[in-house]
């Protein structure tokens, strides 16, 4: 995505060392292209190396594959992107998956993989990245999505992980005041990404009738992030109807239990049998990080 930065918040970004995982598509590279082009160096994590090294490519960014749920391969990546860049002021845990999962007849796996790369991945990506951003200007992202504040039938692996990462943020956030830095939280309604197109686009998913309001667009979450990050901000939601949400999470929750859904139980059984993929495809065997420069 070709988006022009927004001058006013160039100088708070210029010359700003960040690292992303989940950077092979979707909000992660429109992230590296969208900070680059404000003059911020960029390090790049994530799977898919044909798509991580495109990103990398224009960017001119340092990178590795890594699956971020292999805290040894977190640690090497993280430990070689700071010393190609020299230091970090910023890290974007982005990396993510989806996958319906009803609970009754639901896959114990796929709860499993959630957490495994959802949460653990984003406590791995921390805990390697926090000792370089500890100080009066560091910045740390962690990202959840509104799905951690209000939950939908079909997404309890995504809503379970998404809601325990908001807590890990929250946590990391008083862990490292003390050293000056700063830590956001970000909140996102469906996306015009590959994880939201992927996510809906299954038979269950359409006979529940769909996203609940609708699919904004990826710019939207962009300049929701290039504005938080430039602000160092706690919370960072998108798009703006999302905002109220998140304090607002139990009156929001009691509003989506009152709707009607009256192809809810069909959905369920359909989603019990229907074989689907991830959003994005997960490693066999043993995690691995390889990497260009």
């Amino acid at each position: 995505m070709n988006l022009s930065p927004r001058p006013k918040y160039t100088p708070a970004l210029r010359g700003r060392r960040v690292l992303i995982t989940g950077a092979a598509r979707g909000i992660g590279a429109g992230l590296a292209d969208l900070l680059t082009a404000h003059g911020a160096r960029v390090a790049l994590m994530g799977l898919e190396p044909d798509l991580l090294a495109e990103v990398a490519a224009r960017n001119n960014a340092p990178w590795r594959e890594c699956d971020v749920a292999d805290p040894d391969a977190v640690d090497r990546a993280v430990d070689e992107l700071v010393t190609e860049l020299g230091g970090l002021d910023i890290v974007i845990a982005n990396a993510g998956i989806a996958k319906q999962l009803p609970i009754i007849g639901g896959q114990p796996d796929v709860m499993e993989a959630h957490l495994r790369v959802n949460t653990l991945g984003v406590f791995y990506t921390l805990r390697a990245a926090g000792p370089h951003i500890s100080h009066p200007s560091g910045y740390a992202l962690a990202t959840a999505s509104l799905a951690a504040a209000v939950h939908l039938p079909l997404l309890s692996a995504y809503s379970a992980s998404k809601a325990a990462v908001e807590a890990i943020g929250n946590t990391f956030r008083q862990e490292v005041r003390p050293a000056g830095a700063k830590v956001g939280v970000a909140y996102y309604a469906e996306l015009q990404t590959d994880m939201t197109s992927r996510g809906f686009d299954t038979a269950a998913a359409d006979k529940l009738g769909g996203t609940v309001s609708g699919v904004a667009p990826l710019e939207t979450g962009l300049r929701a992030l290039e504005r938080g990050i430039a602000r160092r901000s706690r919370r960072i939601a998108a798009p703006g109807w999302a905002r109220p949400v998140v304090p607002l999470r139990h009156v929001a929750q009691r509003v989506i239990e009152l709707k009607p859904l009256p192809h809810l139980e069909k959905s369920l059984e359909i989603a019990r049998t229907e074989q689907v993929e991830y959003t994005t495809e997960q490693p066999t065997g043993t995690a691995k990080t390889l990497g260009a420069s």
